[in-house]
């Protein structure tokens, strides 16, 4: 089974890294110094990994993408991170280069694809974590639920799936085959100042290259499940140690951030929640070094 994105973007729109490379080429160099692999879904296709740090012995950090993206979220986190951890980065089903669940509108759907993969990929004898951001944060929460005692922790960066007040904020531009390339990568950077950053000068090349790739391509109806606050409805049903990780300005949250703590604290009362100051919802991206430290040390801090 293959995933049909809806047209083959035109990425000559797309500024040039300050050493001339393309955005695509720095990609491929990182994900080059990883390995790729493709595991098999109930749904009958497979889904995409990137492992950064295999037969390292390092200990398993797992990383969920936010929605309509694919691994490339993580792209400033997992070299760094893989020195440290063998990472083990997905393309969550119907999004990035993973084929779709049987129904891209589930929650669950998603969940079990993700659950049966793991089974497969992760290692039988060692215990490991996961981190979530956004939509993944929602996949982590519910995968949680499936998952035996090896999972030790999840991690929630700017999680979606809450049923909690949020900002209006502006509207996103639906990418277009129609749009030239100048256009493309404009409204493009455009979705990224509405949604994933705080600071506009952020966003560079790789960001932009990222969201054509990304959200052209993507099968799985994130955005309407994360709308559903369906992260909410299974928060009592989480035994999982949780930790939790905000940009300090992130507009799925900001500035209702007290509700989001009120909530996690009566679930676990003990959460590691935490705030990068200056950032919005792409922390990972947006403030790479910060989450980069920030993530180990709250791992760190967790028991065995």
């Amino acid at each position: 089974m293959n995933v049909a994105i809806s047209f083959t973007p035109d990425f000559s729109g797309v500024p040039r890294m300050a050493d001339g490379r393309t955005a695509a080429e720095h990609i491929a160099e990182v994900a080059a110094q990883g390995e790729a692999l493709r595991v098999p879904m109930p749904s009958g296709g497979r889904m995409m990994w990137h492992v950064w740090g295999g037969g390292s012995g390092r200990p398993p950090l797992v990383l969920f993408h936010g929605g309509s993206g694919s691994w490339i979220h993580w792209i400033r986190n997992v070299l760094p991170l893989s020195r440290r951890y063998t990472v083990y980065a997905a393309d969550l089903p119907g999004l990035g280069d993973s084929d779709p669940p049987d129904d891209v509108r589930d929650v669950w759907s998603v969940t079990r694809c993700v659950k049966a993969a793991m089974d497969q990929i992760m290692p039988r004898d060692r215990r490991y974590d996961i981190c979530g951001f956004s939509f993944g944060g929602m996949i982590g929460g519910h995968v949680s639920t499936l998952l035996d005692e090896r999972l030790r922790s999840v991690t929630l960066v700017g999680p979606g799936g809450f049923r909690l007040r949020r900002q209006a904020r502006g509207t996103m531009v639906r990418l277009t085959a129609d749009m030239p390339p100048a256009e493309l990568a404009a409204q493009a950077r455009h979705n990224l100042e509405v949604l994933m950053v705080a600071d506009p000068t952020a966003i560079d090349g790789v960001a932009i290259h990222m969201q054509i790739l990304n959200s052209t391509r993507a099968l799985t109806r994130s955005r309407s499940m994360s709308k559903a606050g369906v992260l909410s409805d299974v928060l009592p049903r989480i035994r999982t140690r949780l930790n939790a990780i905000w940009g300090e300005f992130d507009v799925t949250a900001y500035p209702f951030m007290a509700e989001r703590e009120t909530l996690l604290r009566g679930h676990q009362p003990d959460i590691d929640l935490r705030y990068i100051s200056g950032a919005g919802h792409w922390v990972a991206y947006e403030r790479a070094d910060a989450f980069n430290a920030m993530l180990p040390d709250m791992l760190d801090r967790l028991p065995p």
